[in-house]
C-alpha cells in the first residue's frame, strides 16, 4: 500500500515539473545561446537515447537465468520479451544518430527497419500473452492455493507448539504427580501443579463415602473455616450424575452446588470445570470382566480466577483431561502398593504364626520323644524286668506264695499295659490303641482281681466280699489285660474317695441273669448282643459304714441316679479306663447314693465264649508256669545282644534257667565279632532290634550276608506291638520274635517253636 502511494506521488511531482519548465519554455526567448535551445535539447534527447539502449541491452543478459529454468511456453515469451527489449534497446541507438544535422539513406533505413522488427515483435508478444493468461490465472489460483495452504500450516505449527506446550506442563505434572506412591500426598500435589500450571482461583477432590450416598469434600487447595461452607453433597445430584457418565471435562454452571462449594473461602469463582477420576481398586485386577465391577469415581473441581473473563481453552481441558488419567493411574498404583504392603504384613504375620506353629510343634516332639524314652527306659524296662524275674519264681511255692506271686504278676502286667497305651496314645496322637483279644480264663481273672482287691481294702481299713455268679463261664475271648485294669480302677477310686470303717462287696454277675434298676437302662444295648458272647456285670460296692472327706468335691449323676465320669473329679487313668471300656464296647458309671457319695461302680463289658471242643489257655510269652520239658535245651550255646544291663542279665538267667550256655555281648559289634570268632560255634542268636549305634536288624542282615554256611537261628527281642515289625523281621532273615516283657515260658516255647 505505501508503495503504490510513493509511486503515485513521484508521477504527480514529475508531471507538475514537466509542465512548469513547459510554461518557462514558452514565455522565454528561444534563442541559441539559452539553457532551453534546441540544439541543447537534442544533444540531451540523444544521451537519452544512448542511456536507453545501453540499459535495454542489460536486460536481456539478466533474463537469459530466467529463460533456461522455465518451462517451454514461458521459455518462448521470455525469448520474445528478450528480442523485444533488444530491438528497442537498438532502434533508441539508431535514434541518437539522427540529431546530427542531416541524416543518411542507410540510418533512416535502418532506424525503420529496427521499428517496424519492434513492432512485430511487440505484436507477436502481445498475441502470445494473451495466449497464456490462462496459464498466469492458473498459477495465481495455485499461488492462492499455497498461500491458503501456508495459513492452514501456521495454524498446525501454532496447534503443535500449543500441544507441544501442553505435553510439556502434562509431563512435569505427570513427573511431580508420580513422586509419591501415597494417595494423599498424589492428590495435593495434583491440586498445587494444576493451580500453577492453569493459574486457577481453586482446586478441590470430592470422593465418595462409605455408603456411596454422598460425594464428601476431602482434598481442597484453599480451604475455608466458615461453619456454613458446604462439604458433602448427595451423589444423585445432578451435576454429579453428569460427571460421572461423562469422560470428558464437564464445564459447571454458575448456580451449580458443586462448583459453589469448590471455590473457596471467597465464595466466588470463574468458570469452573470437573472431571472424573477412577477410584481403582485391588479388585479390579484379580480378574472378571471389567464391565462387571463396580467402578467408583471422585471429582476433581477447577475453578479460575474470579477477576479472569477467559474461559475454559481447549488444550487447557485436554491438559486437564490427561492429568485426570495420570492421577487415576497413580492412584491405582497407590492402592495396588497399599494392598500389598497390607497383603506382606499379613503374610509376615503368617509366617510368624507358622514359625511359632512350627516351634511350638518340634517342641511338643521334642517332649513327646523325651516323654517316650522317659517311660520307656524309667518305667517299662523295670516293669519288664520285674516280670522276667517273677516268671522264675514258680518252683516249690506254696498255694498262697504261688497266689501272691501270680496277683504282682497280674498287676505288673497291668502297669505294662497302661504305660504301653500312654506310649501308644503320645506317638499316634489319635487318643487310639490296639485291643489284645485273646483267649483266657475268667474265672481266674475274676480270682486274681479280688485278691488284690481284698489286698487293698484291708490296707485301707476295709473288709471284702465276694459275690460271683456260679454260672459264669470260664473260657472267653477278650482283652484280659485292659479288663484286668479297669477293675483295679473301679476298686481304687471307690477307696480313694471314702475313709473310715465299712465293706467293699465285689460282684461279678451275668447280665442275662440279673435285673436291676439300673439294668433296664441297659437293655436296647443287651439286645443287640449275640448269643455267642456274654455281657458281664462287674460291681464294686461300698455298705454302711463309711465317711466322705472333707476336701472332696462333689460328683455328678449318671442317667437318674449314675453319674457321668465328665463331670467328677479323676485323673488321667479314669480318663483312659473310659476310653479302653468305650473301645471293649463297653459301659461304666458311678451310682450315688442320697447324699451324693460315690456308692458304687459299674462295669458292663461283652467277651466271646470259646467253643467246649478245643479250648486252650496257653498264651505263649505270657503263661508264668514252669515250662515241664527243657532237656533239650541243655547244652545249647546262645548269644545274647542287648544294650540294657539290667535285661541283659534277667535274659541270661532266663537262658541259664533253661539249661543254655549264654554269652552276653552289649552291641552289636560284640556279637558280630563273637561270631566271627571260629572257636565260637551259636546255635541261637538273641538280638535286641532297638540297640544303638547298630540295631538288631543291620546286626541280623549281616549275619546273614557273611555266615552263610553254618548259619545261627536268631531271635528278635522288641517292645513294640506293632504288627509290621515281624514281617521286617522275616525280611532280614530272623527266625523268631519275643515281644516283651521276656518270661520264663515264652521264652522256651520260643525256642521250642525255632529249633522245630
Amino acid at each position: 500500500m505505501l508503495r503504490e502511494l510513493a509511486l503515485g506521488l513521484l508521477v504527480f511531482y514529475f508531471i507538475r515539473f514537466v509542465s512548469a519548465i513547459d510554461n518557462d519554455f514558452a514565455h522565454c526567448n528561444c534563442d541559441e545561446e539559452g539553457f532551453w535551445s534546441i540544439p541543447n535539447i537534442l544533444e540531451y534527447q540523444r544521451v537519452s537515447d544512448f542511456l536507453i539502449a545501453i540499459a535495454y541491452f542489460s536486460i536481456p543478459i539478466e533474463l537469459l537465468y530466467f529463460v533456461s529454468c522455465s518451462n517451454v511456453p514461458f521459455k518462448w515469451v521470455l525469448l520474445q520479451f528478450i528480442a523485444f527489449i533488444v530491438l528497442c534497446g537498438l532502434t533508441h541507438l539508431l535514434n541518437a544518430w539522427t540529431y546530427n544535422g542531416r541524416q543518411s539513406f542507410q540510418l533512416m533505413l535502418s532506424l525503420t527497419i529496427a521499428k517496424f522488427l519492434t513492432a512485430l515483435v511487440s505484436c507477436a508478444t502481445a498475441i502470445t500473452l494473451l495466449t497464456l493468461f490462462p496459464l498466469i490465472l492458473k498459477v495465481k489460483v495455485r499461488e492462492l492455493f499455497l498461500r491458503q495452504n501456508v495459513l492452514e500450516l501456521d495454524q498446525e505449527v501454532g496447534m503443535m507448539k500449543i500441544q507441544k506446550e501442553a505435553s510439556w506442563h502434562v509431563r512435569m505434572l505427570t513427573r511431580e504427580i508420580r513422586k509419591s506412591l501415597d494417595k494423599h500426598t498424589i492428590l495435593y500435589t495434583t491440586l498445587v501443579e494444576l493451580s500453577k500450571t492453569l493459574d486457577l482461583h481453586n482446586c478441590a477432590v470430592w470422593m465418595p463415602n462409605e455408603d456411596r450416598a454422598e460425594m464428601n469434600l476431602t482434598h481442597e487447595l484453599k480451604s475455608s473455616s466458615s461453619r456454613n461452607y458446604l462439604r458433602s453433597i448427595p451423589i444423585n445430584d445432578p451435576d454429579v450424575l453428569e460427571i460421572r457418565e461423562s469422560e470428558r471435562v464437564t464445564i459447571l454452571s454458575p448456580e451449580s452446588a458443586l462448583g459453589s462449594a469448590s471455590s473457596g473461602e471467597s465464595g466466588e469463582s470463574g468458570a469452573v470445570a470437573a472431571i472424573r477420576m477412577p477410584m481403582l481398586r485391588v479388585s479390579n485386577f484379580k480378574g472378571g470382566t471389567p464391565q462387571l465391577v463396580d467402578t467408583h469415581y471422585a471429582i476433581l473441581v477447577l475453578v479460575l480466577p474470579v477477576m479472569d473473563s477467559r474461559g475454559w481453552s481447549h488444550h487447557e481441558m485436554e491438559i486437564v483431561e490427561v492429568v485426570a488419567d495420570q492421577v487415576a493411574v497413580a492412584l491405582s498404583h497407590a492402592a495396588v502398593l497399599e494392598e500389598s504392603q497390607l497383603m506382606r504384613e499379613k503374610l509376615c504375620e503368617q509366617n510368624r504364626a507358622l514359625q511359632q506353629a512350627k516351634k511350638n510343634a518340634m517342641m511338643a516332639s521334642q517332649a513327646r520323644h523325651s516323654f517316650q524314652k522317659v517311660m520307656s527306659h524309667g518305667m517299662r524296662r523295670p516293669m519288664h524286668t520285674i516280670l522276667g524275674l517273677l516268671s522264675m519264681f514258680q518252683e516249690n511255692l506254696s498255694f498262697k506264695q504261688s497266689l501272691i506271686v501270680d496277683t504282682m504278676a497280674k498287676t505288673s502286667y497291668v502297669l505294662c499295659t497302661l504305660i504301653n497305651d500312654v506310649m501308644e496314645m503320645s506317638a499316634k496322637d489319635n487318643g487310639r490303641f490296639p485291643l489284645e483279644m485273646r483267649p483266657f480264663q475268667l474265672h481266674s481273672m475274676i480270682k486274681e482281681a479280688s485278691c488284690l482287691a481284698e489286698c487293698l481294702c484291708m490296707y485301707k481299713g476295709f473288709s471284702f466280699e465276694v459275690d460271683v455268679q456260679s454260672s459264669l463261664p470260664n473260657q472267653v475271648i477278650g482283652d484280659e489285660r485292659r479288663a484286668f485294669q479297669v477293675i483295679l480302677h473301679m476298686v481304687g477310686y471307690l477307696l480313694s474317695t471314702y475313709n473310715g470303717m465299712g465293706t467293699v462287696i465285689f460282684r461279678a454277675i451275668s447280665e442275662s441273669g440279673y435285673e436291676g434298676q439300673d439294668d433296664r437302662l441297659q437293655g436296647i444295648w443287651r439286645s443287640n448282643v449275640p448269643d455267642e458272647y456274654v455281657s458281664i456285670k462287674f460291681e464294686f460296692e461300698i455298705s454302711e459304714g463309711s465317711s466322705r472327706p472333707g476336701g472332696l468335691v462333689s460328683l455328678m449323676h449318671y442317667a437318674g441316679g449314675r453319674h457321668n465320669n465328665d463331670e467328677i473329679k479323676k485323673g488321667l487313668s479314669f480318663s483312659i479306663c473310659k476310653k479302653i471300656v468305650q473301645m471293649m464296647q463297653g459301659n461304666i458309671w458311678i451310682s450315688m447314693n442320697p447324699v451324693d457319695f460315690a456308692e458304687s461302680m459299674t462295669l458292663v463289658l461283652r467277651f466271646q465264649i470259646l467253643p467246649s471242643i478245643g479250648r486252650s489257655m496257653h498264651l505263649p510269652g505270657n503263661n508264668l508256669e514252669q515250662p515241664n520239658s527243657n532237656s533239650q535245651f541243655r547244652g545249647l550255646r546262645v548269644i545274647v545282644a542287648d544294650d540294657d544291663n539290667v535285661n541283659r542279665t534277667v535274659t541270661n538267667k532266663l537262658l541259664e534257667k533253661l539249661g543254655c550256655q549264654v554269652t552276653a555281648v552289649s552291641s552289636g559289634f560284640e556279637c558280630l565279632s563273637a561270631l566271627s570268632d571260629a572257636e565260637n560255634s551259636f546255635k541261637i542268636v538273641v538280638l535286641d532290634l532297638h540297640m544303638p549305634e547298630m540295631d538288631g536288624f543291620e546286626v541280623a542282615m549281616r549275619i546273614r550276608k557273611f555266615h552263610s554256611p553254618n548259619w545261627p537261628l536268631i531271635i528278635a527281642l522288641t517292645a513294640s506291638a506293632e504288627d509290621h515289625v515281624w514281617e521286617r523281621c522275616l525280611q532280614m532273615g530272623m527266625n523268631g520274635l519275643i515281644r516283651k516283657p521276656v518270661l520264663l515260658q515264652g521264652m522256651a516255647d520260643e525256642l521250642r517253636r525255632v529249633l522245630q
